[in-house]
């Protein structure tokens, strides 16, 4: 009998942040009745897409894939959306709040203002409508203050809102799914994931992604810190003027209040070098509306955001 040789492979982080990943996904999977995953296009949807092939195909997802559209969304973002939607073969259900908007449940200020803060009440309407008990987002714990103190299984009562003083222990990895009827989940599979983490994966699945997070050369306006996309819905001020930069996004949402910054980073590793030098989060640096109180992530939270 010939000598048998094993070889040992050291799990890395990644594949260790991967396989939780997968694992809540197949709980969720296993657990709730009727659940979605919410997918819009951008680098960590990207992500959950890649995770959610892992963890059941050849198999098509149990679950369909949910987009809430402020129509104020990067059209390279949305184009992405769709051809990838359609690439896998899944279905994808895109509810606008274009549709909020003109049943008056969502009141604008003016026609340009950032929609971000009312996208809880399009995706409310999208739960009630499709009965779904779960929902499967891709925010992540180091984005942003009020995420860190979220757990990955985020009970929301009957009315969509979180608490964060009333949250589930999720001792030795498990999770509680019991909700009543009209309650549902929001589940975070990359909660634990950094912004580097996602780079990083990106590169190593060798995943498709938009062209706007690589460095290109677009018209913007310096408004306080921060440097806004000219487009359609964004113009200069009294005393601001138009600046042509190369710039690149590091989260994609609301052209209003979505910023991009300067830089480079052509490929995904100059993207990786340029990410684990910064000392600034993502949505700290790239999000005008996470920057004031009456729209702050913990408030939107609480009434029934991502």
């Amino acid at each position: 009998m010939g000598n048998l040789h094993i070889i040992h492979r050291s799990l890395s982080h990644l594949d260790i942040l991967e396989s939780e990943a997968i694992h809540i996904m197949r709980e969720v999977a296993a657990e709730c009745g009727n659940p979605a995953l919410l997918f819009s296009g951008g680098k960590d949807s990207i992500v959950l897409l890649r995770l959610a092939e892992k963890a059941f195909r050849p198999a098509k997802f149990p679950f369909p894939l949910l987009h809430i559209d402020t129509e104020h969304n990067f059209p390279e973002v949305i184009d992405f959306r769709d051809r990838r939607a359609k690439e896998l073969g899944e279905r994808l259900i895109v509810r606008s709040m274009e549709d909020s908007i003109r049943k008056k449940r969502v009141i604008l200020k003016r026609p340009d203002q950032s929609r971000n803060a009312f996208q809880s009440v399009t995706l409310l309407d999208a739960i009630a409508e499709f009965k779904f008990d779960a929902c499967m987002g891709g925010a992540r714990r180091d984005e942003e203050k009020a995420r860190a103190k979220e757990r990955i299984f985020s009970f929301r009562d009957e009315f969509g809102q979180w608490d964060p003083k009333n949250q589930r222990p999720e001792l030795w990895d498990l999770y509680n799914t019991r909700v009543h009827p009209g309650e549902n989940i929001r589940v975070f599979p990359i909660s634990n994931w950094t912004e580097l983490d996602i780079w990083q994966y990106i590169e190593q699945e060798k995943l498709e992604i938009p062209s706007i997070y690589f460095a290109h050369p677009r018209e913007v306006i310096r408004r306080g810190s921060s440097l806004l996309p000219v487009s359609h819905l964004v113009s200069p001020m009294e005393g601001e003027k138009i600046e042509r930069l190369s710039v690149r996004f590091r989260t994609v949402g609301d052209m209003t209040c979505t910023c991009p910054v300067e830089s480079t980073a052509s490929t995904l590793q100059d993207i990786i070098i340029e990410t684990a030098k910064t000392r600034i989060t993502e949505r700290g640096a790239t999000r005008m509306d996470d920057q004031t109180s009456d729209a702050s992530m913990e408030l939107r939270k609480k009434e029934g955001y991502f």
